[in-house]
């Protein structure tokens, strides 16, 4: 059984598979607490489903791509083999994770997101350097940036584990917090990685911000 905080169907916003209709799948149970989070309502709500529950509910829906994000998926130790069914069931699977448990488990298959927490976080000590044993080439690494501080810091250490030319690195503003123009001079500036970068907007936040309701 896995504890699941809510399965919809959606807009990709996120990674280089945004734009693409998927079913996300959201776990429940979070061990980090990031300043700017916005799924506090996973931490604790939630009911628990069997795997062929959760299959029979994403079924419905015409996309083979699955996203397993939370919260922190990787709490649930059944994820691990319920990934690998997805997987052999011919789904495009996407896994969301701050990196602070192992991803060694984790099907070889599946499209791995790490999202690295930087200092305005609150959570900069989270993430487990021994998990960049086992990133591939398909691994991307995600940054959410609030302000100058942060920028720094995702740089520093992208360099020291040579990121940039070999992996996707996606820099994303902290919705509210800085602009996105603000964060495109920012990465335009660096001359030397701003090739290496790119830029990402939560996209389904702009889809359905009250100012496009109705549109």
């Amino acid at each position: 059984m896995i504890k699941i905080n809510e399965i919809f169907y959606s807009i990709q916003g996120e990674t280089t598979y945004a734009g693409l209709p998927t079913v996300f799948i959201r776990t429940t149970g979070c061990n980090l607490r990031c300043t700017y989070c916005d799924t506090k309502y996973s931490y604790y709500e939630g009911t628990f489903q069997s795997q062929e529950q959760i299959l029979e509910e994403i079924k419905k829906y015409p996309t083979p791509y699955i996203c397993i994000t939370g919260g922190e998926p990787l709490l649930q130790k059944e994820i691990f083999s319920f990934m690998k069914t997805l997987c052999d069931l011919g789904f495009k699977v996407s896994l969301e994770t701050s990196g602070s448990k192992k991803i060694d488990a984790v099907d070889e298959r599946v499209k791995i997101i790490l999202d690295v927490k930087t200092p305005d976080s609150g959570e900069k000590n989270s993430f487990l350097v021994e998990n960049l044993r086992w990133i591939k080439s398909s691994t991307e690494f995600k940054f959410v940036i609030c302000s100058d501080q942060d920028i720094d810091w995702a740089e520093n250490f992208c360099r020291q584990h040579d990121l940039f030319k070999n992996f996707t690195v996606l820099y994303s503003p902290s919705y509210g917090q800085v602009t996105e123009t603000w964060l495109a001079e920012k990465i335009l500036s660096k001359n030397s990685i701003a090739p290496f970068i790119r830029l990402q907007l939560q996209l389904h936040k702009y889809i359905w911000s009250p100012d496009t309701r109705g549109v």
